[in-house]
């Protein structure tokens, strides 16, 4: 989701390419300048992947798995051995509709391309929901090179039009239309979930609907992630190293490029295929597998030339439901790595205390020991 090493820091920006409202960053004024201190990160985070080598992560067919033991039973062992080695796999055959995904990633422009004014009046300070430009209104240093836009999406919600709801009352009434778009394609991925989640139990050897249930009344985060282009790509990132907080994040990247994921102490491209998407593990997953999965640790790069755009669903739970994995995960003598916690305690963390990066889950169970012992 974010990224670096403790937060909470006051934003103390310079004044180049600031908004005069002295909330955010206008990258269209920035594109051919120098690229402002607070972006720029440490260069021992900058160091650069490994050439010509990308990640072989498996492709599974939602499709072909379904209905098929043996297939879902070679699917969740492919899954199993990626997911506790990085975190990361593919979908294909999922279900969700080209045109879908095209027109999600075409909404962007309708967002993105507003004036800063009106950007900056549909995000609120230490808020997930909403605009917010290089979280600066989170942090002063080590900034990403990004704009998001995120809104809530709740699986037991009773308002069909949520999404589309959430759009007019923050952009205006004529945002309905994007807002249809994203609420079609929540529903999109709230079914996806269903096979995903399906997949990840049978291959913990947990009980199929184990996690389906578990995450019946998630409540998710939907973000909409622009990265415009950058002068000096070497100094900064569009994302730096972290893991996500959340259970999972089901990914989809244009075909820009950039995304990469660490593996064995190497970072290794993930290239984009058009209508795939990626599942990548998190920190609360990683607790529900009691850290047998780990959570993926990736970074994005930023291009000199073009915008690149990326859609990410971040599952979570009920934010009071109690994060502990299946019972039998565990044997008889085997020591649970983490304890009980709530999405909730771990949101707080991370808004409050914490920058998530790769030692996001560490920091917060020695958070959790001492404030809630």
């Amino acid at each position: 989701m974010e990224s670096s090493d403790v937060s909470a820091a006051v934003m103390e920006p310079s004044s180049e390419g600031l908004t005069e409202q002295n909330q955010g960053y206008d990258f269209k004024l920035l594109k051919d300048k120098e690229i402002p201190q607070e972006f720029i990160w440490p260069s021992g985070d900058l160091v650069k992947g490994v050439e010509g080598e990308d990640l072989n992560a498996p492709i599974i067919d939602l499709k072909a798995i379904k209905n098929d033991d043996a297939a879902m039973a070679s699917a969740a062992e492919l899954v199993r051995k990626a997911c506790m080695k990085h975190g990361l796999f593919e979908v294909t055959n999922h279900g969700v509709d080209p045109t879908l995904i095209d027109a999600a990633h075409k909404e962007f422009d309708s967002i993105f391309n507003l004036s800063m004014t009106k950007k900056l009046s549909a995000g609120t300070n230490n808020n997930v929901w909403g605009y917010s430009c290089a979280h600066a209104e989170r942090f002063s240093s080590s900034l990403p090179w990004k704009e998001t836009f995120s809104f809530p999406y709740y699986h037991l919600h009773q308002n069909q039009s949520q999404v589309v709801h959430f759009f007019q009352s923050t952009l205006g009434e004529e945002f309905h239309h994007t807002g249809v778009v994203y609420q079609k394609y929540c529903d999109a991925m709230k079914e996806m979930t269903v096979d995903v989640l399906e997949l990840l139990a049978v291959s913990l050897g947990a009980d199929r609907s184990y996690f389906q249930n578990f995450f019946e009344d998630a409540e998710t985060i939907m973000r909409c992630n622009s990265y415009p282009p950058c002068k000096d790509v070497g100094l900064t990132f569009g994302i730096g190293p972290h893991c996500d907080p959340v259970s999972i994040t089901i990914l989809h990247q244009d075909q820009i490029g950039g995304l990469e994921v660490c593996v064995d102490g190497k970072w290794l491209a993930v290239l984009p295929r058009p209508h795939t998407f990626m599942i990548n593990i998190g920190d609360t997953f990683t607790a529900l597998s009691n850290g047998l999965y780990k959570s993926c640790l990736h970074r994005v790069w930023c291009n000199q030339e073009v915008v690149r755009r990326s859609l990410s669903f971040f599952l979570c739970p009920k934010g009071d439901r109690a994060v502990k994995p299946p019972e039998n995960l565990l044997g008889n003598e085997e020591e649970r790595n983490f304890p009980d916690f709530t999405w909730l305690d771990l949101y707080e963390f991370t808004q409050k205390h914490y920058r998530v990066d790769g030692a996001t889950l560490q920091g917060f169970v020695s958070w959790l020991r001492a404030s809630k012992p």
